[in-house]
């Protein structure tokens, strides 16, 4: 099975910069192994479970919340069994629709 999941943490009340606290989830993200990408918006995630998935996702927001008094999640999941490499297989394959 191939999770996608999509997530986005913000602190409020924290200031206007939330770079501090994406660099604490980004660092949890890498170091739990999975394949990820960092954008402007969020970042994306892919497990083999949902349970791994959200468990990455409930430390980056305990993470943020050790000094933040409100914290905002967004997620979006795309569970797809018998699939793998969901990550990079998603946009290649419309990349190969664009003649990329």
């Amino acid at each position: 099975m191939s999770v996608l999941a999509e997530f986005s943490i913000a602190p409020l009340g924290c200031g206007e910069s939330v770079s501090e606290y994406v660099a604490r989830a980004t660092k949890i993200v890498q170091s739990s192994g999975l394949g990820h990408e960092l954008h402007a918006m969020g970042t994306i995630i892919e497990a083999d479970t949902f349970e791994q998935a959200m468990a990455v996702i409930g430390q980056c927001y305990q993470a943020v919340a050790a000094d933040c008094n409100r914290v905002s999640v967004t997620i979006k999941i795309d569970a797809r069994k018998g699939r793998v490499g969901g990550l990079a297989g998603k946009v290649a394959r419309v990349k190969e629709r664009l003649g990329r």
